[in-house]
C-alpha cells in the first residue's frame, strides 16, 4: 500500500510524521518504522511520530526511535508534531497534547514552537557529569574543544559502559558565555550523533544551572542544527515551567510504497 507521510525538522533533528487519526499504521511493526527512517533505503529520519486522537487533549504523540522501538519523550519531535497539528488545522496557536510522559502545553507563532516540558525534581551530580530525566534520560558532561570532540566514540562508550542496554542519551557541553552553551548529543535508538536533541538541551540547561555554571533562568543552546532557548523556574529544589523554544518546519511531504 501507499503511505502518506510528512517530513519535519527542528534544528536539524528530523522526523517522519504520519497522521494516524484513523488508526491505520501498524505500530507493532518495528521493521517498517526502521525502514521508513533509513536514510538510504527509506525516507530518512532520526525518528517517526504518529499523530493520534486523544480523549484527554487535542491529540496524542506516539514516538519511535529510528531503530523502530517505541521510545520516551522527544522534545524536538514534540515541537514538530505541534507544527504538524497546526498545519492540519487540528489546533490554532495554542494546544495541550498527550505524550508518553504526560500532558504538554505548547504555543505556535510562525515557525517557532514553544513547548512546555515536564517538571524535574532530581538532578544527580557526579564527579564529572550530571544525570537527569527530562522526559528521556540524559547524561550531561562538560568537555573542552567540543568541535573536535569524538562524540560517536565517547558517546557510545558512555551509553553502554555506564547505563547498560537500556542506555541514556549522552550530551557533551562547552560553555561559551554565562547563559550560552554549545551542545553535541549522542542519542540512544539512533546510536549516533544527531544535529539536535530537545530533551537533551533541556537537560543541559537545568544541569548547568544546578551546578552553578549559570545563574540565568533563560539559557541559550547552540547545536549543530541551530539554536534553542530553554527557560525555567526553580523553587525548593524543583524545576518547573520549563519551556523549550525554537523553530520547527515542514521539509516535504509525499507517499511511499510499503508492505504492512
Amino acid at each position: 500500500m501507499e503511505l502518506q507521510f510528512f517530513k519535519y525538522q527542528g534544528t536539524g533533528n528530523d522526523f517522519v510524521i504520519i497522521d494516524n487519526r484513523q488508526d491505520v499504521f501498524p505500530k507493532n511493526n518495528t521493521k517498517l518504522v526502521a525502514e521508513l527512517c533509513d536514510r538510504r533505503f527509506g525516507i530518512g529520519a532520526d525518528g517517526l511520530i504518529l499523530l493520534e486522537n486523544d480523549n484527554l487533549s487535542d491529540f496524542k504523540m506516539v514516538y519511535f526511535n529510528a531503530d523502530g522501538a517505541e521510545s520516551s519523550m522527544c522534545g524536538n519531535g514534540g515541537r514538530c508534531l505541534v507544527a504538524f497539528a497546526h498545519y492540519l488545522g487540528v489546533i490554532e496557536k495554542e494546544t495541550t497534547f498527550n505524550a508518553v510522559d504526560g500532558l504538554h502545553h505548547a504555543t505556535v507563532e510562525g515557525d517557532i514552537v514553544n513547548l512546555k516540558m515536564i517538571d524535574v525534581d532530581k538532578i544527580h551530580e557526579k564527579q564529572n557529569h550530571s544525570f537527569l530525566d527530562t522526559g528521556s534520560p540524559h547524561h550531561v558532561q562538560l568537555v573542552k574543544e567540543l568541535k573536535k570532540f569524538d562524540v560517536q566514540k565517547e558517546g557510545k562508550k558512555l551509553r553502554y559502559g555506564i547505563y547498560g542496554e537500556s542506555g541514556s542519551n549522552i550530551n557533551f557541553v562547552e560553555q561559551k558565555q554565562d547563559n550560552a552553551f554549545d551542545v553535541r548529543t549522542y542519542e540512544r535508538g539512533v546510536e549516533g550523533e544527531t544535529f539536535s536533541c530537545g530533551t537533551g538541551v533541556t537537560a543541559v540547561a537545568l544541569a548547568m544551572h544546578q551546578s552553578g555554571k549559570t545563574a540565568a533562568n533563560e539559557v541559550h543552546i547552540h547545536t549543530i542544527g541551530g539554536d534553542l532557548t530553554i527557560s525555567f523556574e526553580k523553587k525548593g529544589g524543583k524545576y518547573s515551567n520549563i519551556f523549550l523554544k525554537g523553530p520547527a518546519t515542514q521539509v516535504f511531504k509525499g507517499t511511499i510504497a510499503c508492505s504492512i
